[in-house]
């Protein structure tokens, strides 16, 4: 391994109460030397936004080149930025049934930070015990109840 590349893991998950609803993302970022957990809230989303947006900002705070290994229970995620978006681009971001790509805007957005680092992407079925999986979804379900918790008002 080159000496001036890191090497991460990221654990991502991405929940939502009702499609569209409040979602939440959460991520659990690995290296030698720490261990960083991540959260975030949108007020009206999609689960498969939530996903890729935990993917997004688990990349994001990575700012050096490295190699990388991306661990999601989306195979939406995984099989839209190592396969289907190949065609997506060459299609004008269209799906092959002539349909607008849903969340165009997340997908360019993940293929650029992609572009500086090796990832190898698994996938994991979700619920399943997976440990790190299991923490990237409760930090998903956080953020979703810290945003929608009633507030008592004096």
């Amino acid at each position: 391994m080159n000496q001036n590349h890191h090497e991460f893991q990221i654990f991502s998950d991405g929940a939502c109460k009702g499609n569209p609803g409040p979602g939440g993302w959460g991520v659990v970022i690995i290296s030698k030397k720490s261990r960083i957990e991540l959260k975030g809230y949108e007020n009206s989303t999609t689960n498969n936004r939530m996903e890729l947006k935990a993917v997004i900002e688990g990349l994001k705070s990575i700012t050096t080149p490295s190699i990388i290994e991306i661990t999601t229970d989306s195979k939406y995620v995984k099989n839209g930025i190592t396969d289907w978006i190949i065609n997506w681009k060459k299609n004008n971001w269209q799906t092959a049934q002539k349909k607008p790509v849903k969340n165009k805007d997340l997908w360019i957005d993940l293929e650029k930070l992609t572009e500086n680092h090796n990832i190898t992407w698994e996938w994991v079925k979700g619920h399943s015990g997976h440990f790190e999986n299991e923490r990237a979804d409760s930090l998903a379900n956080e953020a979703i109840i810290e945003n929608n918790t009633p507030k008592f008002k004096d």
